[in-house]
């Protein structure tokens, strides 16, 4: 009796019992969701607005000739033989796509509750369609970053990649999953603690200066050599100078700080899956 009754479901929703649960089937049987919700972020982020997907260029570039002016020019930061606003190119591009993959999946259940509330998919879903919509926007802006590129090769400016260069998708998984894990720690809490929403905006600007992202790491050593740890340890450090050394050959690249990296990101994309399936049980009684 009980085996026919059970053949009368399509499908059976249940609990998750493990810590790390992802049933990649159901992923898969609502793959035209996710398909929807990524067309949704690319579409209308900037349906409204004057320039539209103009801003995908207008903001790097802009940002570049910033940090070339104050960094650069200012202040005096050398970066070699490579041209500066190339090296704040190649640093704006890789942090871009870590901070939008963080900023979007850091209010995930808050941004998503009326959805939530009524209809049930897996929640996972909605933290992968912000990382695979924003790797859309890094593509547009890494192929600015090839066309200025090409622009200096042009002019005779010495840049060339390194054979290292076979990491490079290597580097963007990394990326997306240290803002995935982040993003989803961050999120979980702020169903409790609101405050956090506000914080999140103000520690991602003063994370960029830590990164290393507008000077070079040694730079960053040489200027500071008591606060050296504070740069050499944090691993997306270690990110965006591995990914300016693979295009530009300028840099700091180390196997330990590259395998350091790469373990963190894991392990914090773990993390934050662990907390994001148990927050998405009862997130709806806080929030």
């Amino acid at each position: 009796m009980n085996n026919t009754q059970n053949d009368r479901w399509l499908y059976e929703i249940t609990p998750h019992k493990n810590l790390i649960s992802i049933n990649f089937k159901e992923i898969w049987r609502y793959r035209d969701l996710l398909v929807l919700f990524v067309k949704r972020d690319i579409v209308t982020l900037y349906k409204q607005t004057i320039l539209g997907p103009l801003w995908y260029f207008i903001q790097p570039l802009f940002t570049s000739v910033i940090f070339t002016l104050v960094f650069n020019n200012v202040a005096g930061v050398s970066t070699g033989t490579v041209p500066s606003f190339l090296f704040n190119l190649a640093g704006i591009t890789a942090w871009n796509y870590f901070k939008a993959c963080f900023t979007g999946t850091s209010n995930v259940f808050r941004g998503n509750v009326k959805i939530f509330g009524k209809v049930y998919f897996p929640r996972v879903i909605t933290p992968l369609s912000i990382t695979i919509s924003n790797l859309f926007k890094f593509g547009i802006q890494f192929f600015i970053f090839i066309g200025f590129y090409l622009y200096f090769l042009v002019i005779g400016k010495e840049v060339s990649p390194n054979v290292y260069i076979v990491f490079m998708p290597v580097y963007i998984i990394m990326m997306a999953l240290m803002g995935l894990g982040l993003g989803m720690i961050i999120s979980a809490v702020t169903t409790k603690y609101r405050d956090l929403t506000v914080l999140v905006g103000f520690a991602t600007s003063l994370l960029m200066y830590i990164s290393a992202v507008p000077f070079p790491l040694s730079k960053a050593v040489e200027k500071l050599p008591e606060y050296a740890w504070a740069f050499e340890y944090n691993p997306i450090t270690q990110i965006i100078e591995g990914f300016r050394f693979i295009t530009l050959d300028y840099g700091t690249f180390t196997w330990g700080g590259f395998l350091y990296a790469l373990v963190f990101s894991i392990a914090i994309f773990l993390i934050g899956l662990i907390i994001f399936n148990r927050t998405e049980k009862n997130f709806i009684d806080t929030v």
